[in-house]
């Protein structure tokens, strides 16, 4: 299951067999060492750890630089801290497409992770806290931007299959220009949340040495490039060993372990009684996936094919999740440990259902 064709790469075994086609030039990626499954399952797990330390890092390292620059709390949650938490996200764009030839898994990745944030990380952050109070600021503003962020992303891929040659009711192509519209919508995401700083009274930063939070802030955002090559080279085996597609991988593993970030920040954030940082932190680097990580992948492609009939359920249960995601804090603007359980529900049913349809015991998506 795909929600993007493999641009002209087939993967037999451990070889990687390359073809041309116009939309996917040929990438001469480094091949995946051949470890036992078992060694992967290692090298998984510690590029996981990697990730969670270079995490760490970025999240203080981010705090005392918002502190410094005396940004107010909801724009360091939805800006700055969820950019520097969505480098794993990115990471797995860059790293899929110009490394191994694998557009699709950085997508799938980028997809799952969205669903993964909006269920999982809220629900963990509750449950780590007595209550998780969200605002009417994170409810009308920072989620209802996220909505349209999903709605900018569906009408690119409508764009691709209707307006530009080539595309199809089944196939819509994906161009750098196409991918400028993502991208300027989130230009005036950064612009809207610029004019909350305007507004706001700073104030002083004592004992912050900015040059060396952003020297620890480089090393972080390394740390956690590495430890992504890692998840990504152990997904692209398991997918040779199991005979699966690379999106399911993407969807599931790379997803969890790219999310780390996000939820060490909100978790820490809400357990800190900071409920604000925790949900905007969520939002704030969804919309920054879907708007910046996706095209920033399609312009490193040059272009890239999309399997709408695939990608229309996904985001249908993307919008889906966001909606519940906002009711639920919306009543009461709290997030009870119920609906907390509520949110991890929906999430399993949403894994079961991506397995049970690449395994083919369901045939409810169209295209796979």
């Amino acid at each position: 299951m795909s929600l993007l064709r493999r641009g002209g790469v087939v993967r037999c075994g451990r070889v990687l067999v390359r073809r041309n086609t116009p939309l996917s030039p040929p990438v001469d990626g480094p091949p995946v060492i051949p470890f036992g499954l078992v060694g992967w399952v290692v090298v998984a797990i510690v590029s996981t750890g990697v990730i969670w330390v270079g995490s760490d890092r970025l999240e203080r390292a981010a705090a005392k630089l918002s502190r410094y620059y005396g940004l107010p709390v909801a724009v360091h949650g939805a800006v700055v801290v969820a950019v520097g938490s969505s480098f794993p996200e990115l990471s797995s764009v860059v790293i899929s497409t110009l490394l191994h030839g694998e557009f699709s898994l950085g997508v799938g990745a980028i997809v799952g992770s969205a669903i993964f944030n909006l269920l999982v990380i809220p629900a963990a952050s509750a449950l780590a806290s007595e209550e998780l109070e969200a605002t009417r600021d994170v409810v009308h503003k920072d989620a209802q931007f996220y909505i349209i962020s999903v709605l900018v992303l569906f009408i690119t891929f409508a764009l691709g299959a209707t307006y530009v040659p080539g595309g199809t009711n089944e196939a819509a192509i994906l161009t750098p220009t196409l991918a400028l519209l993502p991208l300027l919508t989130y230009g005036v995401y950064v612009f809207l949340q610029y004019q909350d700083t305007r507004d706001h009274a700073a104030k002083p930063a004592d004992g912050v040495d900015p040059r060396r939070e952003w020297g620890l802030l480089a090393v972080a955002l390394v740390l956690i490039a590495v430890g992504v090559e890692g998840v990504v080279s152990a997904a692209l085996a398991f997918g040779d060993a199991f005979d699966t597609p690379p999106f399911l991988w993407g969807l599931t593993v790379i997803a969890a372990a790219t999310s780390l970030p996000d939820t060490i920040v909100s978790v820490r954030a809400a357990a800190d009684d900071d409920d604000v940082t925790s949900l905007t932190n969520v939002l704030g680097s969804n919309t920054f996936n879907l708007l910046v990580a996706i095209p920033v992948g399609v312009i490193l492609a040059g272009s890239a094919t999309i399997d709408f009939l695939v990608a229309i359920p996904m985001m249908g249960f993307l919008a889906f999740a966001t909606l519940v995601f906002i009711v639920a804090t919306r009543t009461h603007l709290e997030l009870t440990n119920l609906e907390a359980y509520a949110l991890l529900g929906l999430y399993g049913v949403f894994l079961l259902w991506m397995v049970l349809e690449t395994a083919g015991v369901v045939d409810g998506v169209q295209g796979i």
